[in-house]
């Protein structure tokens, strides 16, 4: 029996070229790897992700699962505005050194002028900015993390620079501002206020003390972002005006996008969350240092390709790059689990790396000679 034609010009649905969706081969290998630790674990008589104390009424190692998340969420965070970077046909390598340079500033309108009874030792200013509100040190992340977008997006899309160069500029402008903010020294002894950014309980608060989960906070704003900036990929003209410049920046142009334009406003969200993500990681570790930040631009761009982001452009998804994130950390803590040393970590984490890559370009080929 012939197939039957579908659609315009004589088009013939083919069952042999229907694809799974990039997200769910993304999961099957988030779960082979699990499975795959699980195995290994069990084999030394332990177990990965279940609870093996008698003691403990639990089925699910609940501190194995809270480190996995935790350990990916700031750098997920920023994952979040990597991932519309390259999908857009860009690349963004100063995120890292973003969060640096405003974790230094941020924390600078964030201490408390008091330190057990004594002045605080690490005071940048005045009495003036000591224990000022907490919207004071957000207000002035977010500051830090716009301009630094916009410079990166202005430079890209209206002095043609190669997005490579430009952000590798911010990159190295960045980590020299971060350096000099305070002559390298470490600021610290924020308000309680602020701490409790990362270490309170917003997850029990948002589900009426339900789903109780203190000192989870950037999971949770990561999850949660996730989930906003997925929608809006998806369902609103920022997010198909992203895809459609990714994909054919010629035919967008002719299409009637302001390229430009909205270059500059991905690149801005980019630098904005990477602001959120130096909030995060300074109420956490209630301090700041102008190294902070290092590599996390690589760890991004890793956790975006790992989630089937192309690099070339037009494709990828907020939900791809979550479960690339969750690969990265499952990752580091099975090989933690098994005791393998750290440059062993390393070198395999590169390796994936560079599959995901090879496996995008087999994708992109396969589907130009198809």
């Amino acid at each position: 029996m012939a197939t039957s034609a579908h659609g315009t010009g004589g088009q013939k649905y083919d069952p042999a070229k229907k694809t799974r969706p990039p997200e769910l081969n993304v999961l099957l290998a988030l779960i082979l790897i699990v499975v795959v630790f699980e195995i290994l674990n069990r084999m030394n008589g332990g177990s990965f992700l279940f609870n093996m104390r008698d003691n403990v009424d639990a089925i699910f190692n609940k501190q194995r699962i809270d480190i996995i998340l935790l350990q990916v969420a700031i750098t997920g965070i920023i994952a979040i505005g990597v991932t519309q970077v390259i999908t857009l046909g860009g690349i963004d390598l100063s995120s890292g050194s973003v969060v640096g340079a405003t974790a230094m500033i941020t924390m600078s309108f964030a201490q408390t002028a008091l330190v057990n009874g004594n002045p605080n030792p690490k005071a940048i200013f005045g009495d003036w900015a000591m224990d000022l509100a907490v919207i004071v040190p957000i207000a002035a992340a977010l500051a830090c993390g716009l301009f630094a977008g916009l410079i990166n997006g202005l430079l890209v899309a209206y002095t043609r620079i190669p997005p490579f160069i430009a952000t590798l500029g911010m990159m190295v402008s960045a980590r020299g501002a971060a350096r000099w903010w305070s002559n390298g020294q470490p600021i610290s002894f924020p308000t309680e206020t602020y701490a409790s950014l990362s270490n309170g309980d917003l997850l029990g608060t948002l589900t009426f003390g339900l789903l109780s989960w203190p000192g989870q906070n950037p999971a949770v704003v990561f999850i949660l972002l996730a989930i906003l900036f997925q929608c809006i990929m998806v369902y609103t003209r920022y997010g198909k005006h992203t895809y459609a410049i990714g994909s054919n920046e010629a035919a967008a142009r002719m299409s009637g996008i302001d390229v430009n334009k909205h270059k500059v406003l991905v690149y801005a969200i980019a630098g904005m969350l990477a602001a959120v993500a130096t909030i995060m990681l300074t109420s956490k570790n209630l301090t700041a240092q102008a190294g902070m930040g290092i590599m996390y631009e690589l760890d991004a761009i890793a956790m975006a390709v790992i989630g089937g982001v192309s690099l070339s452009g037009g494709r990828g998804s907020i939900t791809g790059t979550v479960l690339g994130a969750l690969i990265f950390s499952v990752i580091i803590s099975g090989f933690t689990s098994i005791r393998l040393d750290a440059y062993y970590q390393e070198m395999v984490k590169g390796a994936i790396i560079v599959g995901a890559v090879v496996l995008d370009q087999w994708r992109q080929n396969k589907r130009s000679r198809g």
